[in-house]
């Protein structure tokens, strides 16, 4: 395995030190306090504090609630006051709005709009404390830890690797009695997602499908004991007979490179088990097919899936899920050259079904396709599979949600439910053969790349294109190019590549577990 350069290998670590954690350390800090307080339910602006912020309250006999009136309105959702001086442990105190309490999951959103909101308000008051410069915070856990550790880790992750001037880093920890095992679990879920972040963030030059496949090696290494790691050479991908995979790698020099991620937990249990794929394009220039250049940078993130897709099994290892987890990840780039795949081109996928390329840039789905058919030879329980895959599922959803193509309403359900626990919600798309007529109606091969319709429901067309590449009786496949970045639309997450849906990864193999 080719050892990490020293640079890529401090930022590993780097990632890997927990900045969220409930152990109480560096108490010489400059510290700092964020309570919660939820909307009267009536219409005034009466005030009812959280369990923790009416500990500190008594502490303060009354002045937290006294300054609470006199400063303003009542405190409404997503708002916060800064209070300076009121309490000898902490020098800043941030006082964030949580919204009505009584709110739960809403039928029209599909999330649960309490924890939504605290996962807002948190992130929001840890980051008003951070501009601060304070680095220790303690988090009010306003009674659902997991979602505030989530809105803490979620807030304040930046990617600053690059800059000679960085922000504050900041230790959180729960304040009070709150339940330290949801916090902890809160912890884990938003450390994955910032793990998917760090990756898709990063240039392209800085992560190469080698230093991809290293840095999350790097990540499972702490769980040696039930995680295996394959790094696949070029060499074993060709033994495979994975043609369409090697067609779009042929035209980078950058050796193609395929992950495949084991986690036994449970190593004594004969179940089935749960495969995941990503798809792992380090850099996407749309080949022969040229992406106009405005935007193109973004395509650093075109690993999306598979940054997804690895981070939620390093979560699953870290939360010790007693499932069995298969990760499996195509790495490569999609760059022009004299080697690459020219449009007209007809390439060979592993189940033998030969492809006509008549569009170069929809490259994700020949990787997928032959990760697809090797992920059939693990009899797996299911496969689920996520990807930026296409603009359209962007025109379609915008970042509202993870656009889902399946042909299970079993595994429709689980990931569903996933989805309204954590937020980061999945919507069903059509997987209709009106679709799959369009990419097998081909000139030259058994199926065209793309639809015949050119535009026409491109989300749906590429799903069905990978259905042809499944047999399964429980896949689906995420489209992820509608949430790869935040601009302001998920308050909880800055602008940026957003990791999304990571921690509904997670959710839904925690739940499948449960199920076993």
């Amino acid at each position: 395995m080719r050892l990490l350069s020293g640079a890529v290998l401090r930022a590993t670590m780097r990632h890997r030190c927990r900045y969220f954690s409930v152990a109480q350390n560096n108490w010489n800090a400059r510290k700092g306090l964020v309570l919660g307080v939820y909307e009267s339910e009536r219409e005034d602006d009466s005030l009812h504090l959280t369990e923790s912020a009416a500990g500190v309250d008594r502490v303060l006999s009354g002045k937290l609630t006294e300054l609470l009136k006199i400063s303003g309105p009542g405190l409404k959702k997503g708002k916060s006051r800064i209070f300076y001086g009121l309490h000898e442990d902490f020098p800043c105190i941030a006082v964030v709005g949580l919204g009505r309490n009584s709110l739960g999951v809403c039928g029209t959103e599909y999330w649960d709009t309490c924890k939504e909101n605290i996962r807002a308000a948190i992130a929001g008051g840890c980051r008003v404390l951070q501009n601060h410069v304070l680095t220790h915070i303690e988090v009010d856990g306003c009674n659902d830890s997991q979602s505030a550790a989530e809105g803490a880790v979620l807030g304040l992750f930046t990617y600053d690797d690059l800059k000679t001037k960085k922000k504050t880093r900041v230790t959180t920890q729960l304040h009070g009695s709150g339940c330290v095992s949801g916090w902890e679990k809160g912890v884990l879920y938003g450390e994955g997602q910032n793990l998917a972040r760090y990756l898709m963030e990063a240039p392209a030059n800085h992560v190469t499908p080698s230093v991809f496949a290293d840095t999350i090696t790097n990540r499972l290494a702490p769980y040696a004991d039930h995680v295996t790691v394959h790094k696949r050479s070029q060499e074993w991908i060709e033994e495979q007979q994975m043609g369409a995979f090697l067609s779009v790698s042929k035209g980078s020099e950058e050796p193609p490179v395929f992950l495949e991620l084991h986690y036994n937990g449970c190593p004594d249990n004969t179940q089935c088990p749960l495969l995941l794929v990503g798809k792992g394009i380090t850099f996407d220039s749309g080949g022969i097919s040229l992406k106009p250049p405005s935007g193109m940078d973004a395509m650093r993130a075109d690993m999306g899936g598979a940054a997804t897709v690895c981070s939620a099994i390093v979560t699953a290892a870290a939360l010790n899920l007693p499932i069995n987890i298969i990760g499996l990840a195509p790495l490569c780039e999609n760059m022009p050259s004299g080697k690459a795949n020219k449009p007209g081109d007809v390439v060979t996928a592993k189940n033998g079904k030969t492809i006509q390329v008549d569009n170069t840039d929809a490259e994700g789905r020949l990787i997928l396709a032959d990760a697809l058919c090797y992920a059939h030879s693990f009899n797996p329980r299911a496969i689920v599979n996520a990807a930026t895959l296409t603009g359209a599922m962007d025109v379609a959803l915008g970042s509202a949600a993870t656009g889902v193509f399946t042909n299970s309403d079993w595994l429709w359900e689980q990931l569903h439910k996933a989805s309204v626990v954590t937020g980061d919600r999945v919507w069903r798309m059509p997987l209709f053969q009106h679709y799959t007529r369009q990419v097998t109606d081909c000139q030259l091969a058994d199926l065209n790349n793309v639809g015949k319709y050119s535009r026409s429901g491109g989300a749906c067309t590429a799903a069905a294109f990978l259905r042809e590449f499944v047999t399964a009786p429980h896949w689906a496949h995420l489209d992820i190019a509608g949430v790869m970045t935040n601009k302001d639309e998920v308050p909880y997450l800055k602008k940026g590549m957003s990791g999304r849906p990571t921690r509904t990864l997670v959710e839904f193999a925690a739940g499948m577990a449960n199920k076993a």
